[in-house]
């Protein structure tokens, strides 16, 4: 062992078991120790303020905030922290829009607890780690012809969608929308087309409910 400074992590996940299990192989390697724990999304962007950690390890499916919201919050408030996912998802939606979100590293629960270690290592030095079931998907995606980005084949909203779905979450009639936004209701009513088509959905409800899953709005 040299004299370096241990990798700092901070661990995210709703299930202690789960927390304890990484905590201790992770610890196990001398170079790494765990400065915090957080059982849901908004307690894992708080103890990264506090705490401010090397390594944000995240679940994806969290209460409070999704991992996908969390990273982005996390990455936009804490200067020099870096993200790595760590979930039992490898579906094409989350892993974009988590790379999308700004994320540093995926790697499924799945891995080989050394694989996790070297994941950690490698964000910590600057790098990307992807688990190579992840990078699989990545180039069928790339050879099917679709665009990297579009998660499953989904095109990402624009700003004033997003805008619209934000204000549609918070039970806005389409004149409501429009009177906050400064457009007419037949914009609204287009923009929610859009979205429609985007998400392959028939109704607002429908809408909101996929928008919140892919992490591109979130509830207050």
């Amino acid at each position: 062992m040299d004299d370096k400074p241990p990798i700092r992590v901070l661990l995210a996940d709703e299930h202690a078991v789960v927390r304890k299990g990484i905590r201790e192989f992770l610890e196990e390697e001398g170079d790494i120790t765990v400065v915090a724990e957080a059982s849901d999304g908004s307690q894992a962007v708080a103890l990264a303020a506090e705490h401010r950690p090397d390594i944000a390890v995240l679940d994806i499916q969290m209460s409070g905030l999704s991992g996908i919201e969390a990273t982005r919050r996390i990455l936009g408030t804490v200067p020099g922290v870096r993200v790595l996912i760590l979930t039992a998802y490898d579906d094409e939606t989350y892993l974009f829009a988590l790379l999308q979100a700004g994320a540093h590293g995926y790697i499924l629960k799945t891995a080989e607890s050394s694989e996790l270690v070297r994941a950690v290592r490698t964000v910590h030095r600057g790098g990307v780690a992807l688990d190579s079931r992840v990078t699989d998907k990545m180039v069928h995606q790339a050879a099917s012809g679709r665009p990297l980005g579009t998660a499953g084949g989904i095109e990402s909203p624009t700003r004033r969608e997003i805008d619209v779905l934000r204000l549609a979450a918070r039970g806005l009639t389409n004149k409501g929308i429009g009177r906050e936004l400064g457009i007419s209701d037949r914009t609204v009513q287009g923009h929610l087309a859009s979205i429609y088509g985007k998400l392959g959905v028939a109704s607002r409800t429908e809408a909101v409910t996929q928008a919140l899953k892919l992490g591109w709005i979130v509830m207050e």
